[in-house]
């Protein structure tokens, strides 16, 4: 026998894929924002290492 009817479970499987879709986008948004972050924290140390080694090279001028 067929149902008759709107299609049962369907809307909550709608919007169970809606809601995994924003998690995962979030969570992929997070980790983009986490590399910027630590990108620029080792830019920065790099930078720093590098005017630390500069600065002594010229002192017994």
């Amino acid at each position: 026998m067929a149902k008759k009817g709107a299609e049962k479970n369907t809307r909550n499987k709608t919007l169970h894929t809606k809601l995994i879709k924003k998690k995962k986008k979030k969570l992929r948004k997070e980790k983009e924002v986490h590399k910027a972050k630590i990108k620029a924290i080792q830019d920065k140390a790099k930078a720093a290492k590098e005017d630390t080694r500069a600065t002594p090279d010229n002192t017994d001028l």
